[in-house]
């Protein structure tokens, strides 16, 4: 028999009966039976927790154990429906890079990745959610939006939100992340308005953005990556449409496995000629979750058309974000391969131990160019509110290593990071 509360509580309705009691008090016989009986409750409620603790083993889910570092790392306790919540998350990073003539001498280096602080929270319909960035050279908005909730649980979310485009949550496993991310593709955030709802295994997204998230595009201390306005490159985002449709097959099986695809269409404003051009992506997304085996892949193409003033270089398009810029090829392909793994714990103290291998690569269609790739091999670890990636990340003519370039020219040349990303979490 499967033992659960009902059974237990069963058989004490069963020992605590008028009949059970009265006959007791009349027949010795009786209360010996119910004294046996109270025993057998005992019994049955000690393997009633112990099978409840058993439950209680974290399952290894991925989506918590391999959140990437840009978020929560512990499963919050259920929100107050009618409340807000305030978390917040403090990281630090240890580096080792073969590329850094100082970190090689150093034998590494280490320093304060990120501090920072959410709100969540839900005043009958209306929704909130915002996170504010502390590094130790700037402070930025991550998000920031209002929302309504709907009474089919659908969402209306007005201001900063993530854009709705390829692999969602994010489109990596690791701290780092891949390709995506570095062109404004991945874990992008906008300012604008999207409704989101979800109808059995169809998840749909439809949302339309105004421009970048700080209505100004000369200004680089961002989180996510934008077009830039910087030097002869005086482009902007405005006026972007997004879709996104996802389907579930094997929903609440042990086995889901969500196809989906994106579009992107906007346009992009040029200070110098004040003009609009124009830019689009599309993606085609498989992300199987079976048992403890995660597997993502993700097709991409996208291209800028902008309308720069005569003489400025139509084949690349300026990004940036961290305090920074750089060029990006503004016609390329993209492909994503991600495999994860959940490791069963065999410590106690551990929660989850979650081992991936990220690889993304860039096509360029411009001639003579060079290819972007990267490849992220590491493990994520979780105890408590405490949350580690430990990640080596392999990089062949990417942005922030060397002398890589994600526009033309660059080096075909293998580059290493070992990261260590240790955060605390509440």
């Amino acid at each position: 028999m499967r033992l659960t509360k009902s059974t237990l509580w069963l058989a004490v309705i069963v020992a605590l009966s008028p009949a059970a009691t009265w006959g007791a008090a009349d027949d010795a016989d009786t209360q010996s039976e119910i004294e046996l009986l109270k025993r057998e409750i005992q019994a049955l409620k000690a393997r009633l927790e112990q099978v409840e603790a058993r439950s209680q083993v974290p399952v290894q889910n991925l989506e918590v154990a391999v959140s990437g570092s840009e978020r929560s790392a512990v499963a919050a306790d259920e929100p107050d429906p009618s409340g807000v919540d305030i978390g917040g998350a403090l990281r630090f990073n240890l580096v080792h890079r073969d590329y850094v003539e100082s970190s090689e001498g150093r034998l590494g280096e280490g320093g304060l990745d990120v501090f920072r602080l959410n709100v969540d929270g839900q005043l009958d319909n209306i929704l909130v959610s915002a996170e504010y960035r502390f590094y130790s050279y700037m402070s930025v908005l991550h998000h920031g939006w209002i929302g309504y909730e709907f009474d089919d649980q659908s969402q209306l979310q007005f201001g900063v939100s993530q854009v709705p485009f390829g692999l969602l949550p994010y489109a990596a496993h690791n701290s780092w992340f891949g390709v995506p991310y570095y062109v404004g593709l991945g874990d992008d955030y906008d300012m604008g308005v999207k409704y989101q709802r979800t109808d059995g295994p169809w998840s749909t997204q439809l949302a339309f953005y105004k421009n970048e998230e700080l209505n100004d595009a000369t200004n680089t201390e961002r989180y996510s990556f934008d077009v830039i306005r910087d030097g002869e490159q005086q482009n902007e985002e405005t006026n972007q449409f997004n879709a996104r449709a996802a389907y579930t097959f094997g929903l609440g099986s042990g086995c889901e496995t969500a196809v989906g695809s994106s579009l992107e269409a906007g346009e992009l404003y040029n200070a110098t000629t004040d003009s609009r051009g124009d830019h689009w992506a599309v993606a085609a997304h498989v992300d199987s979750r079976c048992g403890r085996w995660n597997f993502q892949a993700q097709a991409t193409s996208y291209q800028y058309d902008p309308e720069n003033p005569e003489g400025v270089d139509d084949s690349v398009i300026t990004v940036g974000a961290f305090a920074g810029s750089y060029d990006i090829a503004a016609d390329a392909d993209i492909a994503v391969a991600n495999v994860a793994y959940n490791v069963p714990s065999p410590w106690q103290a551990i929660d989850s131990i979650t081992c991936y291998n990220d690889y993304s690569h860039m096509f360029k269609r411009e001639a003579g160019s060079l290819d972007s790739i990267i490849n992220t091999t590491g493990c994520a670890i979780g105890s408590g509110p405490l949350f580690t990636y430990i990640d080596y990340i392999l990089a062949n003519n990417m942005a922030y290593f060397d002398n890589g370039s994600m526009a033309g020219g660059g080096e075909d040349k293998w580059l290493g990071r070992f990261n260590v990303n240790v955060g605390f979490y509440w």
